[in-house]
């Protein structure tokens, strides 16, 4: 009898010493715990753990860091940065969740405004 098909959204796991170069796009979560240079798009959750390292850019609903990403990072809601976790780049994100410990070196814009979009005081010139 053949497996049923499931709707649910797959879980996606990059494993301890992978490395992958290149663009990744999901529509489930995501779990990198190997090494990725490239662009990085979920439309669920990311999640860098302890061994994880992302050079490059990464776009996701939440994004819950626990190793390290040097890059761009863009989250519609919740960025999560772990006590282990180092990130070198920039930020947009909705919410930004940063425990003790945790290292950031970069630039930080938070709120629903993105960079593209123009400020008021943008408007006034």
């Amino acid at each position: 009898m053949a497996k049923p098909i499931s709707t649910a959204a797959e879980h996606n796991v990059i494993a301890a010493g992978t490395v992958i170069k290149g663009d990744i796009t999901t529509d489930g979560d995501f779990r990198n715990d190997g090494k990725i240079e490239g662009t990085i798009t979920s439309k669920g959750r990311i999640i860098v753990g302890n061994s994880g390292s992302i050079v490059g850019t990464i776009k996701a609903s939440n994004i819950d860091v626990m190793g390290y990403i040097e890059g761009t990072i863009v989250v519609s809601e919740i960025l999560s940065l772990k006590s282990t976790a180092k990130i070198k780049g920039d930020i947009n994100t909705s919410i930004l969740d940063i425990e003790q410990h945790a290292e950031f070196n970069g630039t930080c814009t938070m709120g629903k405004e993105t960079p593209a979009q123009p400020t008021s005081k943008d408007q006034k010139k």
